[in-house]
């Protein structure tokens, strides 16, 4: 069953802002942290952003840093990336994903540590 599903993809112009959301579909992930990630054809999955499950600590990947802001609804289990100054390599199939541990106190960028996955909402940034 799916368990994850991400929204609000779309095709947008260099500069422009996205914002994603992530839902659960069927099961509560109120005590696991929650990351997004992308990939890009011919390319690895690549860590985005990951915050704990109480919201209260984040990470964000150096590449987009200072454009994209992860945050948490904790009653819905829900998580959501907004993105600014959005680029060309930005293009990708973001995904996001629960980790396997519940309650942990860091967030971690490796993804084996996630074990359920959303289908991905696809982000195109082209002129």
């Amino acid at each position: 069953q799916v368990h994850l599903v991400e929204s609000g993809g779309s095709t947008v112009q260099p500069g422009d802002s996205l914002r994603l959301s992530c839902a659960p579909a069927g099961r509560s992930f109120k005590y696991y942290a929650m990351a997004w990630f992308r990939q890009a054809p011919g390319k690895e999955r690549e860590f985005v952003s990951g915050i704990t499950y109480n919201g209260r600590e984040t990470r964000i990947s150096d590449s987009v840093k200072g454009r994209f802001t992860i945050s948490r609804d904790i009653a819905k289990s829900s998580i959501y990336l907004q993105m600014s100054s959005l680029r060309s390599d930005d293009t990708a199939i973001y995904s996001c994903a629960v980790d396997g541990q519940a309650m942990r106190e860091a967030v971690s960028t490796i993804r084996s540590f996630y074990t359920i996955w959303g289908q991905g909402t696809q982000v195109t940034v082209s002129s």
